[in-house]
């Protein structure tokens, strides 16, 4: 009884993980630093647990397009585009993950991180009000090249591929944080596929466990979307911030 009592007090810490990891991932990123330490604490190997982990990231941004759609927010036919281009690169992403290790890598991705967040604070201001998005032409082909870029590091690990995408498409596509965020919930939910294929192929899931923790994500995404839609651009760039600093911190020194 006291094992069994143990057990489902494990199972409510990893749908709680679940829980901040889908609002967080939603409206900026770096959920996957919370659920992947979960998943191994359960027992998971760590090139299983990141395949796990990926039956969580694609309901809960499944779960976040209908909630960004549900408030009247989307950028079809675009997000479809990059989309497909980053699915592409997490084939590749997923199959290196599924032997590579490495706490170099870690740190680079801390050192990423701590830039993203110094453009975020000293950018320059636009306005984005007053320009036209940029999402055919030119820019749809040098978003498509790029995404596909994202999808390999995001089939890797997806750890921080939120902050990246929020970066790239208010610069290049002159998209508002809002409906980056809504692009960015459509192509991971997209290039996931890929990366779920790949860890499945070769053995790398726990599907209980997944499942269990996408209760969760599921939760935290759909209040987390349609919150963000609420609050608007500012609520959005606060959590930006701050889930950057936590992130490259988590990274370099643990």
């Amino acid at each position: 009884m006291e094992t069994l009592l143990e057990f489902d007090y494990n199972l409510l810490l990893l749908i709680g993980a679940g829980f901040i990891a889908g609002f967080v991932n939603t409206i900026a990123g770096g959920g996957t630093l919370l659920t992947l330490p979960a998943l191994i604490f359960m027992g998971l190997p760590p090139a299983v647990a990141n395949g796990t982990n990926r039956i969580a990231i694609f309901l809960q941004t499944f779960t976040g397009v209908a909630g960004f759609k549900s408030k009247g927010v989307s950028t079809y036919p675009f997000s479809i585009y990059v989309g497909i281009s980053a699915l592409l690169g997490s084939f590749i992403g997923a199959k290196i993950a599924v032997d590579i290790k490495g706490d170099t890598f870690n740190r680079i991705l801390a050192i990423i991180m701590i830039a993203v967040v110094i453009l975020i604070v000293f950018k320059p201001k636009i306005n984005l009000k007053e320009l036209e998005e940029r999402t055919s032409g030119r820019y749809l082909w040098v978003s498509i090249i790029a995404f596909f870029f994202l999808g390999i590091y995001g089939g890797f690990i997806n750890a921080g591929i939120g902050f990246l995408m929020l970066l790239f498409l208010p610069y290049v596509n002159r998209m508002s944080l809002v409906r980056a965020n809504a692009t960015k919930v459509t192509v991971v939910c997209i290039y996931t596929i890929g990366a779920l294929i790949m860890f499945y192929l070769n053995d790398k899931i726990n599907w209980k466990y997944g499942l269990i923790l996408s209760i969760g994500n599921i939760t935290g995404a759909w209040i987390s979307s349609r919150w963000s839609v609420k609050k608007g651009d500012g609520v959005v760039r606060i959590f930006l911030i701050v889930m950057v600093t936590l992130m490259a911190i988590k990274l370099w020194f643990f």
